[in-house]
């Protein structure tokens, strides 16, 4: 028993050693897949950001965006303005063409408010801007844009057009109940304008 001490202490220690030296290699291989996924996910995002620009180099088109102007005249609504979410713009019944050029593409908080002019949109840390009630076009309850999918109607979605492009944008409100007078106001408004500018034409016809 007593030849075999030696034997066994020599297997125990060899065993240690292959532990401890399994210990290192699985450090090892952690280190390299954490090193690998930081990597995956810079590059992920360099695709995403380059794909950005690119997307924005193709709609160089879309002219500056207007500006509210110094007298808007009063609020059309009951609630003076909407305070919510700004969740992008797309091609007009391209839910997924997001347009990024001038900021639009830009998700961020909002504070929109209707006026006898058009529709203001501020946006604290991104550019705010103007649909004027000639360039409103529609408004409608939706569920998604640019990517982002809330519930059934929980999306305010107002069309509107600028330059040579149909636009729409999508609004949330902190209180979504508010969304159907929206819509109807902006329908109201729009319909208005139609009819204001056909008995115009008709009448400089004459």
């Amino acid at each position: 028993m007593t030849s075999l001490t030696p034997i066994a202490a020599q297997i125990a220690a060899d065993i240690a050693a292959e532990q401890k030296s399994a210990e290192v290699t699985d450090w090892a291989a952690r280190i390299g897949w954490l090193v690998g996924l930081v990597l995956f996910i810079a590059l992920v995002y360099w695709l995403m950001r380059e794909g950005w620009k690119w997307r924005g180099a193709l709609q160089g088109d879309l002219p500056e965006l207007p500006t509210a102007p110094e007298e808007p005249g009063e609020a059309r609504l009951t609630v003076l303005s909407m305070s919510g979410r700004y969740h992008g713009s797309t091609t007009a019944g391209q839910w997924l063409d997001r347009i990024v050029a001038h900021g639009l593409g830009t998700r961020s908080r909002a504070e929109v408010t209707l006026t006898d002019a058009g529709l203001d949109v501020v946006r604290p840390g991104a550019a705010d801007f103007f649909v004027p009630v000639a360039q409103l076009r529609e408004a409608r309850l939706d569920k998604g844009i640019a990517g982002k999918v809330l519930t059934e109607g929980g999306l305010l979605v107002v069309t509107w057009e600028h330059g040579d492009r149909l636009i729409d944008s999508g609004f949330r409100s902190d209180h979504a109940a508010e969304h159907n007078e929206w819509v109807d106001t902006l329908n109201n408004m729009i319909n208005t304008s139609d009819k204001s500018d056909k008995s115009d034409k008709t009448e400089g016809a004459r």
